[in-house]
């Protein structure tokens, strides 16, 4: 007999919807595997890209081998609404009728984070269905509110955010965390350390295997006979774009070498305007592609770039889900992340680390890649690629979650 997992999160979405992402991702290839896969989410959130229309409380949809279902939550539009607090509180209580609707009782429920109030209503399920509960962290809250948004530790609801964290660690069967280090920070609340198992992001074989080519759009945008410094995914504030702008300026006597911006977000017209101020000319905006054409992009670039901010809080890892299309792409990584002692790239030799926005020093890398023969390159990417195949894969990953999930 097939077991059974619900993953309750307030925040997941299906490729029609928005990205899909980790769960989407994990859902799909762990009912390859025969498991019964049922997520849970909100269907009204600031990440949906396309809102299910919902006209019950409830709406199961049967996504590729699993099922999802959607619960009807009051609408906001931006992540800072005061209507999104609502719903964090919202959500957890409206969770406790889904015995009603979905036919195959959980023998395992995974809550994922960030907001951990929806921990409330998977535990409320796990003993109502006597389920193994295993609670997952993508972002830590309430830390993130305090450190980077300034919230003071004392507000009630910072106080009531941290009880429900701590309750979750305690209470849980087992805790995951795409966060290498944020065992770290979960140890410091009093959680046990053997409950904790990494299990990072990672890549879809079945997508980079479609080997979708570019679009014309996009590829007409593309510099020809230049030496490309590509980065792909979201222009928002996290992603230190400005960085890339103010190392093209230092490379201007290179003409030969470039950086494409791929995608969009809230910066990208601030960049585009930074890029008209300094008079660059070796800096290129790329309109955002589909996900299935990520592989066929990267391989116009020489280098890939990755960077955050200054960010305090990835002193516990990262795990962004470019960085192992990256790898898997086979093309040298520059990375521009201060994650603690998770060096993913370094620790391999599949590229060249740098500070964090750094302008200088990501100049400086982008020469050394330059002045390497294509071979030497080649051979660095290479390294990146068989690791991402060997540790990186989604079907490798649903194993490891397999195993926490179901003991």
């Amino acid at each position: 007999m097939s077991k059974t997992v619900w993953v309750i999160n307030q925040y997941a979405s299906t490729p029609a919807t928005a990205l899909g992402g980790r769960h989407y991702y994990m859902a799909r290839e762990m009912a390859k595997k025969g498991y019964k896969v049922y997520i849970i989410g909100s269907a009204s959130h600031h990440l949906l890209r396309e809102k299910p229309v919902m006209n019950a409380t409830f709406k199961l949809e049967e996504v590729e081998g699993f099922k999802f279902v959607w619960v009807k939550m009051p609408s906001y539009e931006h992540a800072h609404s005061k209507k999104r607090v609502l719903n964090w509180l919202l959500f957890p209580w409206r969770l406790r009728k889904l015995g009603q609707l979905i036919p195959d009782k959980p023998d395992t429920i995974l809550c994922s984070s960030p907001s951990p109030f929806a921990f409330m209503g998977a535990q409320w399920l796990a003993k109502k269905f006597d389920a193994r509960l295993v609670f997952e962290v993508r972002d830590i809250w309430p830390l993130t509110l305090t450190e980077i948004g300034g919230h003071s530790p004392k507000n009630p609801l910072i106080r009531l955010m941290q009880w429900v964290e701590d309750r979750a660690y305690r209470d849980s069967h087992a805790v995951v965390s795409n966060l290498k280090n944020s065992v770290e920070h979960m140890a410091a609340r009093g959680m046990a350390r053997k409950k904790f198992t990494w299990v990072p992001n990672g890549f879809s074989m079945d997508e980079v295997s479609l080997k979708s080519p570019l679009n014309p759009k996009a590829e007409s945008q593309l510099p020809k006979g230049r030496f490309i410094i590509g980065y792909a995914g979201t222009l928002g504030i996290a992603n230190a774009l400005e960085t890339v702008i103010c190392a093209a300026e230092k490379l201007r006597e290179h003409p030969d070498i470039c950086f494409v911006l791929v995608g969009d977000g809230k910066e990208r017209r601030a960049l585009q305007q930074l890029v008209v101020e300094k008079e660059i000319a070796n800096v290129f905006f790329v309109d955002s592609i589909p996900k299935v054409e990520i592989q066929a992009m990267l391989a116009q670039f020489e280098v890939c770039y990755i960077g955050l901010s200054k960010d305090p809080l990835f002193r516990f890892g990262v795990s962004p889900n470019k960085l192992f299309d990256y790898l898997y792409s086979g093309k040298p990584i520059i990375y521009g992340i201060e994650s603690g002692s998770y060096k993913p790239v370094e620790d391999i030799g599949a590229g060249i680390q740098i500070a964090a926005e750094n302008a200088e020093q990501l100049a400086d890398a982008a020469l050394k890649l330059y002045s390497m023969t294509s071979e030497e390159r080649a051979a660095m990417g290479g390294i990146g690629h068989e690791v991402a195949i060997e540790q990186y894969e989604y079907g490798q990953l649903a194993d490891r979650l397999s195993k926490v999930l179901f003991g």
